[in-house]
């Protein structure tokens, strides 16, 4: 297997590490004996730590009982909004949708320019076009998923062609989903090896690397996909496709965090974790919040390192804003439906 970092330091993060932000894999340090062959790899993966499930269930359970005061939550609401990957992921998907998408993106509320734009519009890569020229002139990001979403069954020549596509339309982030199948059947270096492929495909777009943890089933799978997924050089992590359930969850997002800090701890590289599928409540992106700093820490607080990859919980975040503003509860009608 080919190595993704060159020579560095190992250990804590150095003293110039980046307070925020991704750094590109190869930049800081040697992981290649990690990578080297398919035996190494094994062997370092399953040499990780165990997830005690039971602990993590309750350490997830006590974050979410942390309650924040009111200039905290405004804050946190504000900060959710720009983590928000915007999606539209249906076989009926339009371009007047996607375009009317985009508009919201980068204004969530007409009659409020304070709310933050999201930090991106995700979409399929035959609408990347038109994501990209809708939202030309502002920061919001288009991105796209690829490499045969969402089964990744499919070969790699077909996998690679699509995020060419993808990138060749113009988006500026790539969401692939694993060949879970390969995972499963302990085929980690073939993972491995279509993951730096794809990294390579994307050119400078980020690569956020889908596990599809509900087909994963252990918390120690998660882990070693997570780590997997860290050393061939995706920029994220991130928990589902959304058309599988269970998805995002929080013992998973806690081990996912888990692993993007100590990740940082042994290479001093900072990559982003993103959750994805069924987050549709304003509480629920908040206690993710908490979670966020109490594991992984502020480095992660940022749209750079954290996403949600939703479509409902934007609607639902605009509603809380407006009634912590206002003191009163508006009606379904104050936000577009989607």
């Amino acid at each position: 297997m080919s190595a993704t970092t060159s020579a560095g330091a190992t250990g804590a993060p150095p003293a110039d590490a980046p307070a925020t932000g991704i750094v590109r894999p190869g930049l800081s340090a040697d992981t290649s004996d990690l990578t080297r062959d398919d035996a190494s790899l094994r062997r370092f993966l399953h040499g990780l730590p165990g997830v005690d499930q039971v602990g993590a269930e309750a350490r997830a359970a006590a974050l979410a009982t942390r309650s924040i005061k009111t200039t905290a939550k405004a804050w946190a609401i504000d900060t959710a909004i720009s983590m928000v990957d915007l999606t539209t992921l249906e076989g009926a998907d339009t371009p007047g949708k996607v375009r009317s998408l985009c508009v919201k993106a980068m204004r969530p509320d007409p009659s409020d320019p304070r709310v933050p734009a999201v930090a991106a519009v995700c979409v399929y890569p035959d609408l990347v076009a038109t994501a990209v020229q809708a939202l030309r002139g502002s920061d919001v990001a288009v991105a796209s998923v690829a490499t045969a979403f969402p089964s990744g069954r499919a070969s790699l020549t077909t996998k690679l062609a699509d995020v060419a596509e993808a990138v060749a339309a113009g988006a500026s982030e790539i969401d692939m989903v694993i060949d879970r199948g390969a995972y499963l059947a302990g085929r980690y270096g073939q993972v491995y090896e279509e993951i730096v492929a794809v990294r390579e495909a994307c050119g400078t777009a980020h690569l956020k690397v889908i596990l599809e943890t509900g087909e994963l089933v252990t918390l120690d799978n998660v882990r070693r996909a997570s780590w997997l997924a860290l050393l061939a050089g995706g920029d994220f992590i991130k928990t589902s496709t959304g058309k599988v359930n269970p998805a995002a969850r929080p013992p998973v997002a806690l081990v996912m965090l888990q692993a993007v800090r100590d990740f940082a701890a042994r290479t001093g590289q900072i990559r982003g974790v993103k959750l994805a599928g069924g987050i549709r409540a304003s509480k629920e992106a908040v206690r993710y919040l908490v979670m966020v700093n109490e594991v992984a820490g502020e480095p992660w607080l940022h749209p750079e390192t954290f996403r949600f990859g939703a479509s409902s919980l934007l609607n639902d975040l605009l509603l809380q804003r407006h009634k912590l503003s206002t003191g009163a509860y508006d009606g379904p009608d104050y936000v577009t439906l989607d």
